[in-house]
């Protein structure tokens, strides 16, 4: 089974779409960063997430073949990340490690379907729901279980986890693991390591305030605490210094779209 996922995972025609669906999620974060800086200034009216991103292509000049062509991308990079899941990242010695990057390839796939079928009901002329309100839906019914509380608690726990994780990964470049450095255009690896510091560092705090907010709503038993990136970022921007915050967050999301497109071409 192993072998057969590793193969569907190394054949062209996978590896070629799942590239070009990388593409298409360094582009999803590019424009989170752009709805990020309208937080800001003040000015959105805009849901500040993957989903928020996919209607603002919606709005563009031939907008429904953009989302169209977004929504294949992203579900080839779907199929893409999921065969990693399985069976990839066999250069990583460390099966701790290896563990964790699998997890993250599985969270990576999760999130191409999500705003893949996104990019669909915009393209269809529908609206997608908002993931804020799920979210709080979810905490409502899980809050609402014997001990529930205890069980938000832990999912907050778990979400600033991933997040801190992601600062780390950061922080100490581990990033560059993943990727032939050598296949990059020359001169340019230094600013895809940039590009990445910064990126797995903004995004890690954006997820890192999510789970903060999930971990208020088990405290005090109110699933209108927790929320997704949109009340994240908004919670943020009421908070001393979140501007600033803010637009570090904003660069993370430039940088994780950079480190993106490199990886598009030399992912190993």
């Amino acid at each position: 089974m192993a072998n057969s996922v590793h193969e569907v995972r190394r054949h062209p025609a996978v590896q070629l779409l799942g590239r070009a669906g990388m593409v298409c999620y360094g582009i999803v974060h590019v424009l989170l960063a752009a709805l990020t800086v309208q937080v800001v200034l003040g000015d959105s009216d805009q849901q500040t997430d993957q989903k928020g991103a996919v209607a603002t292509i919606a709005e563009a000049p031939f907008g429904v073949v953009l989302l169209w062509i977004v929504a294949i991308g992203l579900f080839a990079f779907a199929v893409w990340q999921a065969a990693l899941a399985a069976s990839g990242y066999s250069w990583v010695t460390d099966q701790r490690k290896r563990l964790f990057r699998r997890i993250s390839a599985g969270v990576r796939a999760v999130a191409g379907v999500a705003i893949g079928i996104a990019a669909i009901t915009y393209a269809v002329g529908g609206s997608s729901s908002d993931s804020g309100s799920q979210q709080q839906t979810l905490t409502a019914k899980v809050l609402a279980m014997p001990g529930g509380q205890f069980l938000v608690g832990i999912a907050a726990l778990v979400v600033i986890g991933v997040g801190v994780n992601q600062i780390r990964k950061g922080v100490k470049k581990s990033f560059k693991d993943d990727l032939n450095m050598s296949e990059l255009p020359q001169g340019t690896q230094k600013t895809v390591e940039r590009l990445g510091q910064v990126g797995f560092i903004g995004k890690g705090i954006a997820i890192a305030t999510i789970g903060v907010l999930v971990g208020l709503a088990a405290i005090f038993a109110d699933p209108n605490q927790s929320g997704g990136m949109d009340k994240a970022l908004h919670t943020l921007a009421g908070q001393p210094y979140g501007a600033v915050v803010l637009i570090v967050i904003a660069l993370g999301f430039v940088g994780y779209g950079g480190y993106c497109f490199a990886a598009a071409k030399a992912h190993k």
